[in-house]
This record gives structure tokens, C-alpha cells and sequence, in this order.
């Protein structure tokens, strides 16, 4: 996959806010702190678009961005920040809920989990609701810079393990080094029929 063009589309909360011209999706989801915004921005070659920030939680809307003017990609609220009220992370996840359930244009939904830990229990539930409604899914496990390549295998094993997942749902990636960036941009690509790519 190659993106030529990336754009802030529209921000929604609710469902009957989505766009409606049945464009394909891939969505973002993770820990607040696992830096969404950065692997966004860095597979856009945008570093404006996806906005980063030094707090934690600060996505709280679905973010679409359209990109070659064929897909978009959805950015969903993080999750797991525990200086965010209940009240909030509720609505976060009720509104995650009802996009996952009801989104036929998702085709993929990107899984971000940080690969230096051993996935937490939002993620272990995350990775049950994706696969209780069959969604397709790829784990990014991010910084993989502050793991030496000889002990990335072991590191990944535990996020295998932990989330029941193979080989070829996870790619170890980096936004400082670019480790992984072309194979998860590859991956996705599957996910999208050839002739949405060319009409980018």
C-alpha cells in the first residue's frame, strides 16, 4: 500500500453520524499511551493529522481520515487511562461497541499493544469482543525500537500467548525507526480490494 493523500475527514460520537458513502474502513484502537496518533500520522506520512498529545485519553470521538481519496481510517478512542472517569470511559466504550458491531465498511481493525509488556486486561478484553464478532483484526505492537532484534521473538511470544493469537496477526513496529511500518502497510492492504488502491 502506498498513500499519496491523507485528510482529517469528520469527527463522530454516535451512529447516525457516520459517513454513508459505504467506503471501506481499517480502524485504530489501544491503550491510551500506545502511541495511535504516531503509527497514524507516520503510515500517512502526515505528522498533523492524527493529533498527539503528552495526556493520555485525549482521543474521545471516532476520527475518520480519508486517504488516496479511496479509505479511510478510523481512529478510535484509547482506552484503559485511569485518570479518566468511569462516566467517560463508559461512553468511550459504548461508542467503540456500536461501531464495531454495526460497521459493515470495517474491514480490518488495526490492535495496538505496546510490545515491551505483557498485554493488559483491556486488551485481553478488546482482542475477546473482536473475536466474538469475527472482526478481522492485525496486533501492532509498538516501540519495538527499545527491544533489541534478538529478543523480539521472546517479547512477542508473551503477547501471542497472553492474546491467542499466530504469527501472522502481529508485526513488531516502530514509529521512530520505521521497524515494521512496510509489512503492517502491506497486511492492511490485503484487507482492501485492488481497484480501491488504484482509484487513490
Amino acid at each position: 500500500m502506498l498513500i499519496k493523500q491523507a485528510e482529517f475527514f469528520t469527527t463522530v460520537v454516535a451512529k447516525d453520524q457516520y459517513p454513508t458513502e459505504g467506503i471501506k474502513e481499517i480502524a485504530f484502537v489501544g491503550r491510551s499511551n500506545v502511541g495511535k496518533s504516531s503509527l497514524i500520522n507516520l503510515l500517512t506520512n502526515n505528522k498533523k493529522l492524527a493529533k498527539t498529545s503528552g495526556n493520555p485519553g485525549k482521543t474521545r470521538t471516532i476520527n475518520y481520515f480519508l486517504i488516496n481519496n479511496s479509505f479511510y481510517f478510523v481512529d478510535l478512542p484509547g482506552y484503559g487511562y485511569a485518570k479518566v472517569p468511569k462516566d467517560l470511559q463508559a461512553s468511550w466504550g459504548r461508542m467503540m461497541e456500536q461501531y464495531l458491531i454495526n460497521r459493515d465498511e470495517l474491514k480490518v481493525i488495526i490492535v495496538l499493544v505496546d510490545i515491551r509488556h505483557k498485554p493488559s486486561k483491556g486488551d485481553e478484553n478488546m482482542l475477546a469482543f473482536i473475536k466474538h464478532y469475527d472482526i478481522p483484526f492485525l496486533l501492532a505492537a509498538t516501540k519495538a525500537d527499545k527491544i533489541s532484534r534478538g529478543q523480539r521473538a521472546k517479547y512477542l511470544k508473551v503477547i501471542k500467548d497472553t492474546l491467542g493469537v499466530d504469527n501472522e496477526s502481529i508485526v513488531a513496529c516502530s514509529t521512530l525507526d520505521r521497524t515494521g511500518i512496510e509489512e503492517l502497510l502491506n497486511k492492511m492492504d490485503e484487507y482492501l480490494d485492488e481497484e480501491d488502491i488504484e482509484n487513490g
